[in-house]
């Protein structure tokens, strides 16, 4: 089939890959997000996706948005036969849904209709979800509802983090993706509609819903920080000052001497130490404002605290 494929973030990548390697499907061309400044040095930036696109000198379209005219009318011209998507990152209007002979195609990183919405893997981690998966559905304009071709299933690991997780999914929903549209081009696959029941929302992770709260459970909190990780990052404040926190480690009975409060700190020699409303954590690398990740233990001695500072 004649594949544009749409897509922006690094998860995004080995989707393309898979189909610019496949020999049923020619991809000709790719929609992403506009170039956007990033890094240290904020340069204007191609899309991870667009990158790969350039490298293998396929045509990039990158409307400001989805609904632009001109954008509209390139799509009609290329017509493709199907229209795979994966984190693109903004919604499509119908007309757009409308051009392709098959529809578009939509890779997602959960067991819809558990974790519809823009964070899926990053839900299941703080859920503490055993099982996730990546399915594929034809796009609608509703958030995620559309009827499901194919599904695939990963279990989650107890450490796991959301970039570890994702990157999984990332690989095995390639595959994944790839088989839906083998099926789609030789009519051997029929969408079923989503189950109305178990259906979840995973809204858009904020820094300030990243934010530790140390009153909560130490499995909560262990969950919370894992399912940020890398990005936007778990963070508390010590302090005036503001700290990111790595993935944390609950300590059982016996380890400490005696039970801290939530939010304070205690730091020996075997690492640094912090209350929550259960059992404490110990933190393994954090990173202060402005500098770069360091183990805690060595931040903490260095950092010479006062013992009535909380982590907050």
């Amino acid at each position: 089939m004649r594949i544009v494929f749409a897509g922006t973030p690094d998860p995004a990548v080995p989707s393309l890959a898979r189909l610019l390697a496949s020999p049923r499907h020619e991809v000709v061309a790719v929609v992403t997000r506009p170039d956007a400044v990033a890094g240290r040095g904020r340069k204007v930036s191609r899309s991870p996706v667009g990158a790969l696109a350039d490298e293998h000198r396929i045509e990039v379209l990158t409307p400001t948005r989805a609904s632009d005219p001109d954008f509209l009318a390139r799509l009609r011209e290329i017509a493709p036969d199907c229209a795979p998507v994966v984190a693109y990152g903004a919604l499509l209007p119908r007309p757009v849904l409308d051009v392709p002979k098959h529809g578009w195609v939509n890779l997602h990183f959960s067991l819809l209709p558990a974790w519809r919405g823009a964070a899926p893997v990053q839900a299941a981690v703080a859920a503490g979800d055993d099982m996730t998966g990546a399915s594929v559905f034809q796009l609608e304009e509703g958030l995620d509802t559309g009827p499901v071709f194919g599904v695939t299933t990963e279990r989650v690991q107890g450490t796991d983090t959301a970039g570890t997780l994702l990157g999984r999914l990332a690989d095995s929903g390639a595959v994944l993706l790839e088989s839906v549209l083998d099926g789609i081009e030789d009519g051997a696959l029929t969408a079923v509609p989503q189950s109305l029941d178990g259906i979840s929302h995973a809204p858009k992770v904020t820094v300030e819903s990243a934010r530790i709260r140390w009153d909560h459970p130490a499995q909560v909190i262990d969950r919370l920080v894992r399912s940020v990780t890398p990005a936007p990052g778990a963070w508390t404040q010590v302090g005036d000052l503001r700290l990111k926190v790595g993935p944390v480690t609950p300590v059982g009975d016996g380890v400490l001497p005696e039970p801290l409060e939530p939010g304070q700190l205690l730091v020996r020699k075997d690492g640094c130490y912090v209350g929550t409303a259960t059992a404490a954590v110990r933190l393994s690398q954090v990173q202060p404002q402005g500098k770069k990740l360091m183990a805690a233990a060595d931040w903490a001695r260095g950092a010479r605290l006062d013992h009535e500072v909380r982590a907050q």
